[in-house]
């Protein structure tokens, strides 16, 4: 009896075949999908292999209409913002302090070790114009930002301890920890652009404060001992976002408070 193959199935292994001599595409990644492989397999995949992925509007939305995952999309964001090199990480520098995580992301703590908080992927868009300028003549606008879904997938309880390993050059102060609101069709929240010298009214009207401790190079840990139930996220600044300083497209590590 002879055993028919799904084509698909086929083109996937042609392009893992190639995974060793070519960058991986937003092509391969839908045949990957469409020959039923798992997110965990394809995950796996993309932070291990090099990528040449457009993360366009439209690319985003042929991912989700050939059925990707909102988190094998914010994956892939995450490598085209990376400049799509495999996920190696660094040789330490003499005499550095090795940190608990080497993979840039954000954390939680889970027993003795810390687990992956998955990013989502954000739909942004501009809001009102803030009356504020600085020096330089700048004017900023406040955006809000859409996440799918009713609630984050990583639920945690009290006290709360994150973890962020940062991209390199860029500061934990320029992280951003934010409340979701739900909405009949996901969740939103409200910020600023990058630069704003001076904000003030509603489009700060999401932002959390909160203190860190550096623990080692780019390795920043985060408590939240009195935070309330409900939906939150920590938003990447744009600058290790590429998409999101386009005003449409980024991420955020979401999480939900349960009691």
């Amino acid at each position: 009896m002879r055993m028919r193959l799904n084509p698909w199935f086929l083109l996937a292994l042609l392009a893992l075949a190639s995974f060793g001599q070519s960058a991986l595409t937003n092509d391969a990644i839908i045949k990957m999908v469409k020959a039923g492989l798992s997110d965990d397999i394809i995950l796996s995949t993309v932070k291990a292999q090099p990528g040449k992925y457009s993360t366009t509007a439209d690319d985003l939305i042929a991912f989700k209409s050939a059925g990707i995952s909102d988190k094998v999309i914010a994956a892939i964001v995450e490598r085209a913002a990376s400049g799509g090199a495999a996920s190696t990480p660094a040789p330490a520098a003499a005499g550095a302090t090795t940190g608990p995580v080497s993979e840039v992301g954000v954390y939680f703590k889970k027993g003795d070790g810390w687990a992956d908080v998955p990013p989502e992927v954000v739909n942004f868009k501009t809001g009102g114009v803030l009356k504020s300028i600085g020096t330089a003549g700048l004017v900023k606008g406040d955006v809000n930002g859409h996440v799918n879904g009713s609630h984050s997938s990583t639920q945690l309880k009290t006290p709360v301890d994150l973890l962020v390993y940062t991209p390199d050059g860029t500061a934990i102060t320029e992280y951003q920890l934010l409340r979701l609101h739900d909405e009949k069709d996901g969740r939103e929240f409200r910020t600023v652009t990058g630069g704003v010298l001076h904000v003030s009214g509603g489009a700060t009207r999401d932002l959390i404060p909160f203190e860190n401790k550096k623990l080692a190079p780019r390795t920043y840990e985060i408590v939240l001992p009195n935070i309330g139930a409900g939906d939150y996220g920590l938003l990447p600044p744009a600058s290790s976002d590429a998409t999101s300083s386009s005003g449409r497209i980024g991420k955020v590590y979401s999480f939900r408070i349960i009691e």
